[in-house]
This record gives C-alpha cells, sequence and structure tokens, in this order.
C-alpha cells in the first residue's frame, strides 16, 4: 500500500478545519486527549463486538460502503464486517463513533482519529448518512477514506507542532521512535506521518523482518506499507520496492530485534541519475520499519588518461 497526497486546496480545507479544533482545544500539547476532543465535538464512543449484536444492530439500516447498501437485515451486519474488514464507523446522525473492541489500543486511537476526521469533514456528511443522491462509486469510496486519514495524521499528530517537532530531531529511526513516544500513536503511523511532512525526497516501509520472513510474504509486494515524500514520489517516481526490498535485505542482521543495520543505496531519479541515500532498518518484534533520508546526488568519477 501506497500513501497518496490529496489536491493542494482539499489539503488546505481539511488543515483550517483540523487547526479550528486545535485551537478550540487551547493548542494542546502531544499527546492529544481524544476524549477532550469527543467532548469539544459533542461525540460519542462505543465499542462493538462480531459476537454481540446489540450496538451493531441499531446501525444496520444506515450503513453503506461504495454505494451499496450493505444490509438488508440487521443480521448480516457481522457478514459486512468481515467483508470489508470493517474496524470502525461514524453515524452522523447521533454523532456516535463505533470501534471494534479487539483492536489494539493503539489502534483504536488511530480508528477513533478516522471517524473523527470523517465528524469534521462537511462533505463527508451526506455519503456517511448513505444520501442516495451523493451514493458512493468505489473510487469515490477511497477519496473519502483518503480524506478522512490525512485529517486523523493531522490532528493525532497536531498538524504543525509535528512538524516543528520533527525538523527539531536529528533525521533518522531513533527520531521516529521519540515521536511515536511523545504523541501516543502508532510507530507505524508515526513512519508515515514523518516521512510525509518532510521537504526533501524521503522513503520509508514497513515489512516483515528482512532476514526472517513469513510465509505470507509477496516478494513482489514486500512492503506492507511503502512511504513517500512528494519529493521523492516526484523524483523517484520509477523506484521498485522489489529491487529496493532486496538492497535493504542486504545490510540487515538476522537480529531478533532492535536495530538491524544501516548502508548508503544508490536509487536513480526519473532520468537515471543516481543518488545517495542514507537506509536504515529496526525491527520492533512485530514489524520491521525502514527509512531512507536523501543524502546528495552521486559523485560521478572519471578517469583521465595522460
Amino acid at each position: 500500500m501506497r500513501n497518496v497526497f490529496l489536491r493542494d486546496y482539499t489539503a488546505g480545507d481539511i488543515n483550517d478545519l483540523v487547526d479550528k479544533v486545535l485551537r478550540d482545544l487551547g493548542h494542546p500539547d502531544p499527546p492529544l486527549n481524544l476524549d477532550a476532543v469527543r467532548e469539544l465535538l459533542r461525540l460519542d464512543r462505543q465499542y462493538y463486538s462480531s459476537t454481540e449484536d446489540g450496538v451493531l444492530r441499531d446501525v444496520a439500516h444506515r450503513l453503506k460502503v461504495a454505494g451499496r447498501q450493505v444490509l438488508d437485515r440487521p443480521m448480516l451486519l457481522f457478514e459486512a464486517i468481515r467483508k470489508f474488514d470493517l474496524r470502525s464507523l461514524f453515524l452522523p446522525d447521533g454523532k456516535r463513533i463505533l470501534i471494534d473492541q479487539e483492536l489494539p489500543d493503539a489502534k483504536q486511537r488511530w480508528s477513533e482519529g478516522h471517524e473523527i476526521g470523517h465528524s469534521i469533514i462537511p462533505w463527508h456528511l451526506d455519503t456517511m448518512l448513505g444520501d442516495n443522491k451523493r451514493t458512493l462509486t468505489p473510487a469515490c469510496h477511497e477519496k473519502i477514506e483518503n480524506e478522512a486519514n490525512f485529517a486523523a495524521g493531522q490532528l493525532l499528530f497536531l498538524h504543525k507542532a509535528f512538524v516543528r517537532d520533527a525538523g527539531d530531531l536529528q533525521p533518522g529511526i531513533d527520531a521516529v521512535t521519540t515521536l511515536k513516544k511523545r504523541y501516543g500513536n502508532t510507530i507505524t503511523t508515526t513512519l508515515w506521518r514523518y516521512v510525509e511532512r518532510s521537504e526533501e525526497p524521503m522513503v520509508g516501509g514497513i515489512s516483515f523482518h528482512p532476514r526472517r520472513l513469513s510465509a505470507e510474504f509477496d516478494p513482489k509486494n514486500p512492503f506492507r506499507y511503502f512511504v513517500g515524500s512528494r519529493t521523492f514520489q516526484e523524483r523517484f517516481a520509477n523506484v521498485r520496492e522489489d529491487e529496493l526490498f532486496k538492497s535493504v535485505r542486504s545490510y540487515c542482521a538476522n537480529r531478533r530485534g532492535g536495530q538491524l543495520g544501516a548502508s548508503d543505496l544508490l536509487l536513480s531519479d526519473d532520468n537515471g541519475i543516481k543518488h545517495v541515500f542514507h537506509f536504515e532498518t529496526f525491527f520492533n518484534q512485530y514489524e520491521a520499519l525502514t527509512l531512507g533520508i536523501y543524502k546528495c546526488a552521486h559523485a560521478r568519477i572519471v578517469t583521465v588518461e595522460s
């Protein structure tokens, strides 16, 4: 899965909405207190389970995904949750956020931020209510999900505060782990936000341990998440994930956790010019985090015969 940047005017509108929330909260210090956000926005949070239908029965007749009525009968909601892998829902009419209680706490935080994102974006309300006049195509559904993810990232990382804090730290994996602790979010979302806010070419990846590959590993798509800064996507669009993963694997040690290794690697830009990136990979016992930071253009050595 690769990150997608929103159009500038859309991102600007969402940033304004996030800034209003943060301003009304008094520009809080990290980590963001989601209880305070819900109180400000008058949102209610409830949890659901795939083994209990009490909360879910109430939402069955409202739910639409990608323009299709997911349910004809309330008891089919469990099947819909499994089919569409739904982990959270937002109900505008009751201003309720529903979260899968089986999610780990850190992931529940992201899911809640995502649904809060839906709640503050005014043009999402009709689609969340399933308005027949604005039913969603799959492409439109993907678009609003990307917008909600963007809002969640800006909100949970306090927008400009994260950019300032990230800029004050020495670039690298250590900065990501420091920011994870400071903002109270998952290491995956922190790496994602860290890379996206960079004005320089930067790339990050989340994968299995490069030296301890699972049976589920797909060599054609080795990174579960592959995130590039805007300048990386503009200048290095032809970088292949499978080739990059092989290079990353070459410097990684077969350690159980912690720092797996680091190395300078050459990546070719879209004009075929080689550039030096410093890569490092860290394993947190669950996932391997890889970060590549731009250093310089690769100097060509020309030999002149005397």
